[in-house]
């Protein structure tokens, strides 16, 4: 597998169609060379009706499978599977977030070993999140930055590039959704990446 500066990993189960758009957005928005490696659980996903597609992309599209089930265990997958220099986990009903992939492997080279996304910035938002579950998100993200010495301001925001390098010193220890990613924030802050 030749080595590419940025592997893109996208958990799916059963979002074929979703995926295929995405991959064409990914064609028009991203100027980084990139790998694609989509993470199922079930060998009967609808994402295998659209391999033939994958072809017809610029860059090489890989199927990784879970050895396990659920979110969590597919995305661990894709982050032992890879050897490029950074990745990023993207969920693949994102299409908005596409055009700052750049942005976040351009300050992966500026020495950052993980590199956040946050919908708490300038030009950052939480689009059609219920009102309870934003001021969960803004208090429990706002507490950690406040409180600990986590530099991050969106700490519960799973949009992320982790370095190569923190991904192998570190052990992924989490089992469920979407805690690694909080997990290897707290590592790498730990270590001071």
């Amino acid at each position: 597998m030749q080595k590419v500066p940025l592997e893109i990993i996208i958990p799916i189960y059963n979002e074929g169609e979703k995926v295929i758009k995405l991959l064409d957005q990914f064609e028009k928005q991203i100027n980084t060379k990139i790998r694609v490696l989509l993470c199922y659980d079930l060998d009967n996903d609808n994402v295998f009706n659209y391999k033939n597609q994958f072809k017809e992309c610029s860059f090489e599209v890989i199927l990784v499978k879970n050895p396990s089930t659920g979110p969590c265990e597919a995305i661990k997958e894709g982050l032992s599977f890879g050897n490029s220099d950074c990745v990023i986990v993207f969920p693949a009903d994102d299409f908005l977030n596409i055009n700052i992939i750049d942005k976040m492997y351009s300050a992966f080279k500026n020495n950052n070993d993980i590199v956040v996304a946050s919908r708490f910035i300038e030009g950052g938002s939480m689009k059609g999140c219920p009102l309870i579950k934003s001021i969960l998100v803004r208090v429990a993200s706002s507490t950690l930055y406040f409180f600990s010495s986590i530099p991050a301001r969106d700490a519960s925001n799973g949009f992320r590039l982790f370095s190569r390098k923190l991904l192998n010193t570190v052990r992924i220890e989490s089992k469920v959704g979407f805690a690694y990613s909080l997990e290897l924030l707290a590592k790498c802050n730990r270590l001071k990446f």
